[in-house]
């Protein structure tokens, strides 16, 4: 048995050689052949791999923690894209299809309603426990949850002045980052990690730099279309959130399948995908032109600044990603969830909540790559699941479970798609990357970079 495999390893490592070895011969001939054509391949492909390493990440994070395949991953990034297009559908088309649905904005307002609520008393009834009833903490965080139902309808409703009413709270996001920033900085050359001084200057200086954000922001009515980003990312990790905590929390307490998880999933996201058909209709779509959207002539290919801004994100999103698992407390749960849910709830972690806090995070790196996907190319109610299906393969490609093989993985897959199709028509990039993944799946399925 160990001599077949490892004869099927060497057989494995010889073919692997020979692929490389063809690869490089080709596009080593395809560079002096067309030194112009191979930048903008070059290019196009490190602008599509930076989406498919963006759906990659979202997807390992929620993969190796929960282990299970998550289809309404892929509505996540359909809802990204369609929400940025209902929030700004009359700037996108002159006005000719503006979306304006009374029963979605009530839809939208209820779940972010009832997301709110639900991590308002998570956080809450731990800390006021035995200061407050129960009754007394049911009807706080109803309020609450009303409350910002009834904010969250406004904005989905009154679309025009989204830089109004979504600027304080953008504005309030950004001073909270920076005084945290500010915080951590100051304890660290102090070297008091409980200082009062530390607390009080970065609050001091987060609310100002809140205040003058929120008043930017409101003053700039060309925030729009960016602020709509935000929102329809935030839009997606409730839902996400949402479905973990009203549907997959029961699913795995009760069935405890991953075969049953993956069949509700895709039940999830074919409603999705059909509730978008019937809103917006089964026509493509374009988003509005976002900064960057002219091209630049660079080493003879046309490249444009946006698709610099996608790369960008993609390895933010790393960055702060893998900030999160390795250097917080949150991470360290995260992980140890992924290892052994069942021992970390021995020892004390409420996997609920991290678990729903990963699903809030994968649908919002979901939402992003579907509207920088959008910008891209028109969207269309269906690009979800190819979106998802690109995803997964760039996580076979780079290594399941593995963060930075999602990284590594979604890059590969773009620049492999778009030398594919040099000599093609752009329909083959899909079958290119489908062959991509049955030859990972055959010959090395633990990716480039194995999970260890």
């Amino acid at each position: 048995m160990r001599r077949l495999i490892a004869s099927g390893s060497r057989q494995g490592n010889i073919l692997a050689i020979a692929l490389a070895t063809l690869v490089v011969a080709y596009l080593a001939w395809k560079v002096t052949e067309s030194p112009s054509q191979s930048v903008q391949f070059a290019f196009n492909g490190l602008s599509v791999g930076a989406v498919y390493a963006l759906l990659a990440m979202g997807f390992t994070l929620v993969y190796s923690t929960v282990w299970f395949f998550d289809l309404y991953y892929g509505a996540a990034a359909a809802i990204g894209a369609y929400s940025v297009f209902y929030l700004r559908s009359k700037e996108a088309i002159g006005g000719l299809y503006q979306v304006q649905n009374p029963v979605v904005n009530v839809l939208f307002a209820a779940v972010v309603a009832g997301v709110v609520a639900w991590a308002l008393y998570e956080i809450l009834w731990p800390r006021l426990r035995g200061r407050v009833s129960q009754r007394g903490m049911y009807g706080i965080v109803a309020a609450a949850g009303a409350a910002a139902g009834v904010y969250s309808g406004l904005v989905f409703t009154y679309t025009d002045n989204i830089h109004l009413l979504f600027g304080p709270v953008a504005g309030l996001a950004i001073g909270v980052i920076v005084a945290l920033g500010v915080r951590e900085a100051l304890q660290r050359l102090t070297g008091d990690e409980g200082g009062r001084v530390a607390a009080y200057v970065s609050a001091a200086v987060g609310m100002a730099v809140a205040v003058v954000a929120a008043a930017l922001i409101a003053g700039t009515p060309e925030t729009k279309l960016y602020l709509s980003w935000a929102v329809s990312c935030l839009l997606a990790g409730c839902v996400g959130l949402g479905i973990y905590r009203g549907l997959y929390v029961t699913l795995r307490q009760r069935a405890r399948s991953p075969l049953v998880m993956l069949v509700a999933s895709m039940g999830i996201l074919l409603a999705i995908s059909a509730a978008i058909t019937i809103v917006f209709e089964s026509a493509p779509r374009p988003l509005p032109d976002a900064f960057g959207s002219r091209p630049l002539e660079i080493a003879g290919g046309n490249i444009k600044g946006f698709n610099f801004f996608t790369v960008g994100v993609s390895l933010v999103g790393f960055a702060g990603l893998l900030w999160l698992l390795q250097r917080t407390s949150f991470g360290r749960s995260v992980r140890a969830i992924g290892d052994d849910e069942d021992v970390s709830k021995v020892v004390g972690i409420n996997t609920t909540v991290v678990i729903a806090i990963v699903f809030f995070i994968g649908a919002v790196f979901a939402a992003m790559a579907g509207i920088l996907s959008g910008h891209d190319t028109a969207i269309q109610p269906r690009m979800g699941l190819l979106l998802l299906l690109k995803g997964w393969i760039a996580s076979v490609v780079g290594g399941i479970g593995n963060l930075y093989g999602a990284l590594v993985g979604g890059f590969a897959l773009g620049m492999v798609e778009q030398f594919g199709i040099w000599d093609l028509a752009g329909e083959w990039k899909d079958v290119i990357s489908f062959v991509v993944l049955i030859l990972f799946l055959s010959f090395w399925p633990k990716g480039l970079l194995p999970r260890k």
